[in-house]
């Protein structure tokens, strides 16, 4: 095989499976993974069904696979915890920047944990690189005294509350927003740092 034709079929799988991974986030988010098929993946992606099977094998893997974004943002994260209050506001502002981006990602998130699904296991390495840096984060504000709140578990819970509501959705939002995502992550990053009481700036 010709290094050109092994390219442009690399080239093709990948757009495949961004097909596939595409219509996947919108039907998750949209009914849920219990009320999705495969059959209604490969209908909204417009490929047959026996490409998610090769590409994947299976609905299950499809799921894990989409979060992949998420893995990666806070693999590449990284913060200077000698200024702990700059480190809170750039993993929150990160953080809100993402989810308005990736809104139907962190929707079937938000749905997960609210079934506490079977499928909470295989998001461990989703969850907990993201509520083990801002644990550290905020450890090292208490440390050095940059904010006071009485428990980092609750803060921790306190945070990530906030961070996770999305500002896409149309039920609570009735009217559409004017500001953008860095707007929207300066605005809640201001309203976590007051929450938290801050002694300093």
């Amino acid at each position: 095989m010709s290094q050109f034709k092994q390219t442009r079929g690399n080239e093709k799988n990948k757009e495949v499976k961004d097909q596939i991974l595409s219509a996947a986030k919108l039907l998750f988010a949209e009914k849920g993974y219990e009320g999705t098929t495969v059959r209604q993946i490969c209908q909204e992606a417009d490929v047959s069904l026996a490409l998610v099977s090769y590409h994947f094998g299976g609905k299950e893997n499809v799921f894990f696979y989409l979060f992949e974004p998420i893995r990666k943002l806070f693999m590449n994260m990284k913060y200077d915890l000698s200024d702990p209050l700059g480190a809170l506001r750039g993993f929150c502002k990160q953080f809100i920047i993402f989810r308005n981006e990736e809104h139907e990602l962190i929707r079937i998130l938000q749905q997960e944990l609210v079934m506490n699904s079977p499928r909470l296991e295989m998001l461990t390495d989703v969850f907990l690189p993201s509520w083990e840096q801002l644990r550290v984060i905020l450890q090292e504000c208490q440390d050095k005294k940059a904010i006071g709140f009485p428990s980092v578990d609750a803060a921790l819970n306190f945070i990530m509350g906030t961070l996770m509501q999305s500002h896409n959705n149309a039920f609570l939002n009735r009217t559409q927003s004017e500001l953008s995502s860095e707007q929207v992550a300066d605005l809640a990053v201001s309203f976590i740092i007051n929450g938290l009481q801050a002694t300093q700036e």
